[in-house]
């Protein structure tokens, strides 16, 4: 069917369109709490996805508009991969992504965060030192705990004030205290030890020099595996719509192909050979 060729075109169009979302997921992923040189792990597989499926969607296009019968091969052994490969990540997304999220707190509207309460790879990726040790960097360097200060008619944030306000993870897990520890708010990144401090290593571990502050804490990790969770989380549902319609398109790729294959062979579509030019006669 001719009509085949049309639409796997304009399918391979719309998913030349749909693959923009994908590359500009990744780079959202990067650019997430300003970690781009930090989190490349999670972004690049899928601004390579991405790519791939722009250019895979052109051949596709041009395949199915000039009945190339070669680039028709070439797209649906390509797309087959890439198909497999989105579809893996997606499942890898949500497995490593299945754990974790903050604790709620009394009289606060923002969670603590707990290492302890994350497993998996993407833990271990997070927890590991080198990587550790550029991600808090990076956090460091984008002045996110710096950007928490607020000021009502010149009058610095009261510390109920604070407590009402819905931080994000970072902001809870690497600017401030665990709550449990018992400091006491001066300002939203200088608290002070009083004597009911819990004895813990997060509670050990804050200082309230801004150049430390609790960026080597466990709820900090915890806060950016949050983060990491709630952006992934995000994506996955754009890659899996995305998924779909690559799935529609593969199967109608697969219709072109034999379409054009017919053509090349001369094969009349829809219309039958017979072997013999004569039926042969019964004898009696």
């Amino acid at each position: 069917m001719r009509t085949s060729n049309h639409l796997i075109g304009v399918l391979n169009f719309l998913t030349f369109l749909l693959s923009i979302p994908i590359l500009g997921g990744g780079i959202w992923l990067s650019s997430r709490a300003n970690n781009t040189d930090c989190l490349k792990f999670l972004q690049w597989p899928l601004i390579i996805i991405g790519i791939s499926i722009m250019v895979v969607s052109l051949a596709g296009f041009a395949g199915a508009c000039y009945r190339n019968t070669f680039l028709m091969w070439v797209y649906l052994f390509v797309m087959f991969f890439i198909i497999a490969a989105l579809l893996g990540f997606i499942i890898f997304a949500y497995v490593v992504t299945d754990k974790g999220s903050g604790r709620p707190l009394i009289n606060r509207a923002y969670y603590d965060y707990y290492l302890e309460d994350y497993s998996g790879w993407l833990k271990e990726r997070v927890d590991s030192y080198s990587y550790w040790r550029k991600i808090s960097s990076c956090i460091r360097d984008s002045k996110v705990c710096g950007k928490m200060g607020k000021n009502f008619n010149g009058v610095p944030e009261s510390a109920d004030m604070f407590y009402s306000r819905k931080l994000s993870s970072i902001e809870s897990g690497c600017c401030k205290p665990l709550s449990e520890c018992g400091y006491t708010y001066v300002n939203e990144t200088f608290w002070t030890p009083s004597g009911g401090v819990v004895p813990s290593t997060d509670c050990n571990t804050w200082n309230s020099d801004q150049e430390q502050l609790c960026y080597s804490c466990n709820s900090c990790k915890a806060g950016v595996l949050a983060n990491i969770r709630k952006s992934w989380r995000k994506v996955s549902i754009i890659n899996i719509v995305i998924l779909i319609i690559l799935v529609i398109a593969y199967v109608i790729g697969c219709a072109a192909f034999r379409n054009n294959r017919r053509i090349d062979n001369d094969e009349p579509s829809g219309e039958a050979r017979m072997t013999k030019s004569q039926p042969s006669r019964i004898h009696l």
